[in-house]
């Protein structure tokens, strides 16, 4: 199915040129294991790491999405997303639908909620995109698109780290158990803070602020340490 011409940037060739590297074939269980860790730093029920290709989007890490690993670029949320310097967020889909692409496709998944963020290369081209998507609608705050924004450069990261390995998942199979300790703490006081916040009447008592403010404290260190662990590891590759 041939690509609508409105989901086409102006820079198409320059793209798909840059997202050549990016189209490394092999298992890779690492991005779901992203994308699973995404959607818990967003209490989202599901995430993505896309890639737009010329006329498909492959779902790199797929973490709650009932969907094929590709789908028609006419019919997929990412392909509008990479459109756009930002973030792109449809707080409601069902009521400011994207007329970008098909309304069918994304009504048969059930989707509501869409926020994404193009994952764009040193050269500025964006090949993909970051996204977390809810079947309820919601509204994601400034701290929130931030936090989209650094995961996305994290994302980069990732398929850098798989470029250099090519074809060779080893050593970034055994990426995970180490990102997966420098972290264990910080997600561990996540769950406290989360099941702490369950007994608050309301999000605006004192305490459940500081459980938020913590909570966000502790998003950052994650963040921090994922970035680390994996430019480290592309400089061992390199």
């Amino acid at each position: 199915m041939a690509t609508p011409s409105r989901l086409l940037p102006d820079n198409e060739p320059q793209r798909l040129a840059a997202l050549q590297a990016y189209l490394v074939s092999g298992d890779a269980p690492f991005f779901d294991e992203f994308v699973r860790l995404t959607g818990k730093l967003f209490q989202a029920p599901i995430a993505l790491v896309s890639l737009v290709e010329a006329d498909a989007v492959w779902f790199r890490g797929n973490a709650g999405l009932d969907a094929p690993e590709r789908m028609p670029r006419g019919e997929s949320l990412c392909s509008a997303a990479i459109l756009s310097h930002e973030a792109t967020v449809f707080e409601d889909l069902s009521r400011q639908p994207c007329t970008l692409v098909s309304p069918a496709a994304v009504d048969a998944l059930g989707l509501r909620f869409y926020a994404g963020y193009p994952l764009h290369t040193s050269t500025g081209h964006a090949v993909g995109t970051l996204c977390v998507i809810d079947r309820n609608p919601r509204i994601l705050t400034a701290e929130e698109i931030e936090l989209l924004r650094d995961l996305a450069g994290v994302a980069l990261l990732l398929l850098d780290v798989q470029v250099a390995l090519g074809q060779h998942t080893k050593t970034l199979h055994s990426l995970w158990p180490d990102i997966y300790i420098a972290i264990a703490g910080s997600m561990s006081r996540l769950d406290t803070l989360a099941e702490l916040a369950q007994w608050e009447e309301s999000e605006d008592t004192a305490a459940a602020q500081a459980y938020q403010m913590s909570r966000a404290e502790e998003v950052k260190l994650i963040v921090k340490a994922l970035q680390q662990q994996l430019t480290t590891a592309i400089q061992h590759l390199a």
